[in-house]
């Protein structure tokens, strides 16, 4: 069987900055440190920096007074890092740079005068951190159908943002949509902030013109993974996202003789190499990797830790 691996895949700088913040927090102040919401979605990921002592809630009230606390990677809402404050809790910032380059266009286009419009997925925690980081209210768009619904009037001064897991791809039709819908409306150069989704969909395009089945390395909960099975299986090839090599199903490749990986932002490398190794005990394997676009991006951290 041969399999081809997407380049890029897997970690953004985003979610290394994340992960590499709790790991030199716990190394500089030891353990516990309590991570709110998991750092990245991926159950791997977080039962790893578990066994090295962090500890994941979901509200702040779950953090004793004083613990060293992480905000994850997605952002969190001001009223999350006021209640912080409150509790005079020593905070560590892992929300994606690109992240807080969203929350501070929201607060431009709302000082502005402007009617914020946020282009993303209901729920996630992105969305839910930034609606909660702009001073003004937000109306949140998943299709173009919602861009119809909405009440404003045509001449009324709007902006948009969007949701960073989403792709220039994913947000093409929408982003049309309240153009032709709105006669003032402004919105930011989308293609610097979503540069890692766009690169990795990219990668599946060109690898589903390859393969018989493409398998997506990632965590069921994480919105770029599912968005890249999407994307296999828009192309016409059977795709799944798939943990790790265990669950594997052998009946997935039946007739194939070739098979693609890749996987999402927040799935590690480690886990690809699951995979194969489960691609191997059912038969020979040959690997090669794809040419694709090379990501050199870094993000600084928090000073505090940057000298750890």
């Amino acid at each position: 069987m041969e399999v081809f691996l997407a380049q890029p895949r897997g970690f953004c700088a985003g979610v290394v900055r994340a992960i590499d913040i709790v790991e030199r927090a716990l190394e500089k102040y030891g353990p516990p440190v309590y991570v709110r919401h998991e750092i990245v979605h991926n159950k791997h990921v977080v039962e790893s920096l578990k066994s090295k002592g962090a500890i994941f809630v979901e509200e702040l009230s779950e953090v004793p007074a004083k613990a060293v606390t992480v905000f994850s990677a997605h952002g969190v809402a001001r009223s999350v890092e006021e209640e912080a404050a409150a509790r005079d809790l020593p905070v560590l910032n892992a929300t994606c740079p690109l992240v807080t380059k969203v929350h501070n266009q929201g607060k431009r286009y709302i000082t502005k005068g402007r009617t914020l419009i946020l282009i993303g997925h209901a729920g996630h925690p992105e969305v839910e951190g930034t609606m909660g980081q702009v001073p003004g209210p937000v109306l949140l768009v998943q299709s173009v159908e919602e861009v119809n619904a909405l009440t404003l009037p045509a001449d009324a001064p709007v902006a948009y943002i969007t949701q960073t897991t989403l792709s220039v791809d994913d947000t093409k039709d929408i982003i049309a949509a309240l153009q032709a819908r709105f006669t003032d409306i402004q919105g930011p150069d989308i293609r610097d902030i979503c540069y890692a989704t766009q690169n990795r969909q990219s990668a599946v395009r060109n690898l589903s013109k390859l393969v018989d089945v493409i398998l997506v390395v990632g965590a069921a909960n994480s919105s770029n993974s599912n968005r890249l099975r999407e994307i296999g299986t828009e192309a016409g090839v059977a795709s799944y996202l798939i943990a790790d090599g265990r669950e594997l199903n052998p009946e997935w490749l039946k007739g194939a003789r070739t098979v693609g990986i890749t996987a999402g932002a927040s799935a590690p490398e480690v886990l690809v190499d699951d995979v194969i190794e489960a691609l191997r005990r059912i038969g020979p394997v040959t690997v090669s990797v794809l040419p694709g676009r090379e990501e050199n991006i870094e993000f600084r951290l928090p000073a505090e830790l940057a000298a750890s």
